[in-house]
Order: structure tokens, then sequence, then C-alpha cells
């Protein structure tokens, strides 16, 4: 008897070890969602194109993660705080989901930061802009991958001030996102030795944009500085060219401007455009690569936030099978202790605050006698390290960020 319950116990040990080693990935799944504008003005720069290529990280990676299935999964947020964290919350306490990847639209994403820190979900932005998000409103459980209101300000508006370009007009969507970039615009140039002379700010989703290009006519600011994305972006330049903007001597400059929009405007109207961007499909022969495989399953050259989507898919993924479980704070402790290096990002790292830094690159677009193909759409400016395109660690106001 003695001997049988020695058994049984031995059993029943061996039972709860095997049960939790199998427990290391909650529910036997990994299951991503990916949260996006799939109808709106960001769904050319995000959308089916973000859901696809975490999709093709997934399927690079084999589709399973220490032998349990990797499942992605999508959602449509339109735009809306409310909409994206009412998918969210139902991804979380209904369909077991661990990880919400993108957002773009900045209010949502902050709404979305705050949900993923309250029920301790990793959340992988790769569309929303706002420097915040590592800044003030940081979370422990968040990380932003590819680029932020901070960086594109910072790289563009140095440089186009240190040539002469010194006096500045913001055209501004009326979001989180437009008054974060106008924030880190206006603060770049006036740190630069520039100076700003208005702004005028317009809804999301413009169609008209006439109004607020005669005031930045009026102004005989130098630079025209359009602090918006998407639809918004390409339409108000599609008409600042109708105007005559760019042929009275002002410079116009889009603060995040997406290779799809550089497609939608053409080299006719768009030539001599500045722009920041993270990622270009012709830098070398690994970004070359991808954005093939991306555009014969799209129908387009990858943005920036789709190839960061990419990349930032695959280091998730290692960081599970480096330690074996999905919880979220093992997972975000290896993420940030493993370099990225990939196609999209060189000697990449993971701040304590939760911003990704990596190079950024500086575009001009290009004159139409200069391109070889449709989308050979810019030349190479500058590339700017990581240190010096993001924010320091110490100026965000990020409370997980330690004093030294």
């Amino acid at each position: 008897m003695k001997q049988l319950t020695i058994a049984a116990c031995a059993a029943a040990a061996l039972t709860v070890s095997t049960g939790a080693a199998r427990a290391q990935i909650s529910d036997d799944v990994v299951k991503i969602g990916v949260l996006t504008d799939m109808s709106s003005l960001y769904a050319d720069a995000t959308g089916k194109g973000s859901l696809i290529a975490t999709e093709m990280a997934v399927a690079d990676f084999g589709g399973k993660v220490k032998g349990k299935p990797v499942v992605v999964i999508s959602g449509d947020h339109q735009n809306k705080p409310d909409v994206g964290v009412g998918i969210a919350r139902n991804w979380f306490d209904n369909d077991k989901v661990d990880a919400v990847f993108d957002v773009p639209t900045s209010s949502v994403a902050l709404a979305i930061q705050q949900l993923t820190r309250d029920k301790n979900k990793v959340f992988i932005n790769s569309g929303g802009g706002t420097s915040d998000l590592t800044g003030v409103a940081c979370s422990p459980t968040t990380v932003h991958w590819t680029y932020d209101t901070y960086a594109l300000s910072n790289v563009a508006g140095r440089a186009m001030v240190q040539r002469g370009e010194d006096s500045w007009f913001f055209i501004t969507a009326d979001y989180a996102f437009g008054a974060a970039l106008q924030r880190d615009a206006s603060n770049v140039v006036k740190e630069s030795g520039g100076k700003v002379l208005g702004e005028v700010r317009h809804p999301l989703n413009s169609s008209d944009f006439s109004s607020y290009l005669l005031q930045a006519q009026a102004s005989k600011a130098k630079v025209v500085a359009l602090a918006n994305a998407g639809g918004d972006t390409t339409n108000a330049l599609k008409q600042a060219t109708e105007f005559g903007l760019t042929q009275g001597g002002q410079k116009l400059i889009a603060l995040l401007f997406e290779i799809t929009d550089a497609y939608a405007i053409g080299l006719k109207d768009g030539h001599g455009l500045i722009a920041t961007d993270a990622f270009y499909w012709d830098l070398d022969d690994e970004t070359r690569a991808f954005s093939k495989r991306f555009m014969d399953k799209v129908g387009h050259m990858p943005t920036m936030i789709q190839a960061g989507l990419y990349s930032a898919t695959l280091h998730y993924l290692k960081a599970i099978d480096a330690i074996g479980t999905d919880d979220t704070g093992k997972v975000m402790a290896q993420m940030k202790a493993t370099p990225i290096h990939d196609f999209f990002a060189r000697d990449g790292r993971i701040r304590e605050d939760g911003r990704m830094v990596h190079e950024m690159h500086l575009f001009e677009m290009k004159k139409p006698e200069e391109s070889k193909s449709p989308w050979d759409l810019y030349k190479l400016l500058a590339t700017v390290p990581g240190d010096q395109a993001f924010r320091p660690l110490d100026k965000g106001g990020c409370p997980l960020v330690k004093s030294h």
C-alpha cells in the first residue's frame, strides 16, 4: 500500500509537471490580433497590407512556436478609439488574443495602450505615430516599433532649417497624432534657429484644403509643413499644386509620407518633396527581396508600417521561442534584451521606455526623368543613426525610465 501511494504521488507530480510545461504557451496557441484601418484614409499604408505582412512573418517562422500554432486575426477600428477598444477587449476576454499589433491613428493607439496595460497584454505599435506612446503615456507592455512624430520631425525638420528653409507654417490634422507631430516639429524648427509663422487645423479625412492652403500661402512661410497622413496628405499635396504654392517659391514637406502616398501623388506633382521614412523597398538586396514577395501578394510596395510589422512579428515569435513561454512580462523582457538584425532594422534595440531605436532615412522624390520604374520614386539624401533620429531616453517623460 505504501509503495502504491508513493507511485500514485509520483504519477500525480509528473502529471502536474507535464501540465505546467504545456501551460507555458497559454491556451496552447499564440494568437496575434492585427488591429488596423481596413477601410479609410490609412488603409493603403496599413490595412490589408499590415495583416499580410504579419501573416508572412508567421509563415516564414514556420507557423508554430514551441510546437504550438500561431494564429493571426484582424479587426477594423475605423479610426475610432471606442471601436478599437471594443474589438480589443472582446479579443482578450473571449478570443484569447495574446498580443495586439499595428493600430494606426494615435488616438486609437493611446486607448489600446491603456487597455493592454490593464489587461497585461503585449502591444506592438507600428502604425500609430505619437511620441507620447513612449513618453508621458509609456507602458511596460508596449513596444513602439517603426516611427514616431519626434523622429519624423527631427530628421527632416533639422535638415531643412540647416539649409535655410527656416520659417514654417503648419497644416495639421486635428487629433492626437497631428498635434504631436506639429509639437515635435515646431520644437525642432525653433531649436535649429527657425521660427513658426502660424498653423491651421483640419478635421480628419478632409477633402477640401483650399482655405488652409490659402492661409499657408498668405503667411509667406518658406516651408508649408503637412502634419497629417494618408489620404489627408495626398489630398493636401494635390491641391497645393493646383494653388501654385511651390511655383510661388514655398517648399512643401509631408512630415509623415508613405511610399503609397508618393505613388498616388506621382513624380510630376511630387518631385522635390522631402520625406522621412524608416524603410524603402530599394535600399538593398534584402529590402528588394522582401518587397517583391509583398508586392506579389498585395499589389503595391510595402510601407514602413507594413515592413515594420513583419520585423516586429518575427522578433516577438523569436522571444517566445527563446524562453518557452508567451507570458507578457517575460516576453517583453526577452524582446528588450535581444538586438534586432533584419532587413528593416540594422542593430535595432528596444529601450526601457518601449521605443525601438533604429536608423531613419531622409528621401527626396525624384524628377520624372530620373525614375526607371513605376515604384522608383525616391533618392536617398541621408541615413540617420537611431540615437540621433529618436528622442533621447531622458527627454520623453516616461515614468518607466530610471534616473541615472
